[in-house]
């Protein structure tokens, strides 16, 4: 039998911003933005989701259920560096992780009982060690496979542990609610309920040649999983393919002058980015959306570059080939792939551009280290 945990950061970006400023602790916070914008709920606090909040409801639908919320931008930089942190405690412990996002980590520790041994206490010292070295809560999901560990981790949240026996997973997933399975979204909940299927109990309890026939083929993946059935082995880990960051602005903006404000300053968080993992990019992309929807991408390719001024004065130049309508725009984006690794430069002496890029990445260690707001390039 497999052993695959799933360990889910509780309110994730928010228990990062408690950190950052412990007076948010015991009050409804959401972050997502402007909660007069047109974004959604990125993470809520467990006090706001007593008001009916979730995560990807949209901004002001949450600000008229919570208008007493704390409504923060949040800090994606801090994010991203308490991800690496809580994946660097698990790498001390599991043989093998696969990092499904920013806050979801599942880890092998098939044939590992000798070395461990109990998986529940197992567990609970890596859900203590990421709270003591990190003040970070989560909740852990034990299971032969990863669809049930996903689903167990988040049985008992917050701070919770489950772990689903073998051959118990059909009677652990029976009473739960349809949506429960992952990848359940809205369309498909509707559906399932139209056709009497409310709980995961009640898929099982056709033969899958009639629930196949009721949801077609995406029906059969949907009767294995409610009989506790999924992947069993990891995948490993990947090279990212892109690096992309996007503004949707709060009204229509026809001023090229503003967009390419944030542009500028998209731009630069994507640098920052790049330089966190040592990269260099040769393709950058922009996106433009209009107003009435019409979206465009153009790319241009460059030399192999960390510069933010080099990839903005491209992408402003695909902006300006783009934007050819007297239309509001809706959403800028920017978007860089092809990466290589960047090697450092020796020189008897050093030209300008050498030093520019020493400079670059001393501005990288100080944003890692105080913030993204705490240096910043201007704009002309």
């Amino acid at each position: 039998m497999r052993t695959i945990f799933h360990l889910d950061l509780d309110a994730f970006f928010v228990s990062v911003e408690r950190i950052i400023d412990p007076s948010l602790n015991g009050k409804p916070v959401i972050v997502g933005g402007d909660p007069h914008g047109r974004g959604v709920v990125a993470a809520c606090s467990y006090e706001a989701r007593e008001y009916g909040l979730h995560s990807a409801m949209p901004i002001r639908q949450a600000f008229r259920l919570c208008p007493n919320g704390i409504y923060l931008h949040g800090h994606h930089g801090e994010y991203s560096r308490f991800s690496r942190a809580v994946k660097h405690i698990l790498e001390q412990y599991a043989p093998m992780i696969e990092q499904a996002s920013i806050d979801e980590f599942y880890m092998d520790f098939t044939g590992t009982k000798k070395m461990y041994g109990s998986m529940f206490e197992l567990a609970s010292k890596l859900q203590k060690e990421v709270w003591e070295r990190l003040l970070l809560p989560c909740s852990i999901g034990i299971a032969g496979n990863k669809t049930v560990a996903k689903i167990s981790s988040d049985y008992m949240k917050p701070q919770g542990i489950t772990y689903v026996m073998p051959r118990m997973e059909k009677e652990f997933l029976a009473p739960m609610p349809v949506e429960r399975i992952p990848g359940v979204g809205k369309v498909t909940l509707k559906s399932l309920n139209a056709k009497g299927f409310y709980t995961i109990g009640d898929i099982t309890g056709v033969s899958q040649d009639y629930f196949g026939a009721a949801l077609g083929k995406y029906g059969i993946d949907l009767w294995n999983k409610a009989h506790g059935k999924g992947s069993e082995y990891l995948n490993p880990p990947q090279d990212r393919k892109s690096i992309s960051k996007e503004r949707t602005f709060g009204n229509d903006i026809i001023d090229k002058k503003v967009i390419e404000e944030k542009l500028f300053e998209l731009t630069g968080k994507v640098c920052q980015m790049l330089r966190d993992r040592n990269w260099q990019v040769s393709t950058i992309s922009i996106k433009l959306r209009y107003s009435d929807f019409v979206t465009l991408t153009r790319a241009k390719s460059v030399k192999p570059t960390d510069d933010d001024k080099t990839i903005y004065e491209a992408a402003q130049k695909l902006f300006r080939n783009a934007y050819t309508r007297r239309v509001g725009i809706r959403l800028i984006g920017i978007h860089l792939s092809n990466f290589s690794e960047f090697a450092e430069q020796e020189a008897l002496f050093e030209d300008p551009e050498i030093l520019r890029k020493k400079m670059l990445r001393s501005v990288t260690k100080i944003r890692d280290k105080y913030g993204y707001g705490s240096i910043n390039f201007g704009h002309v």
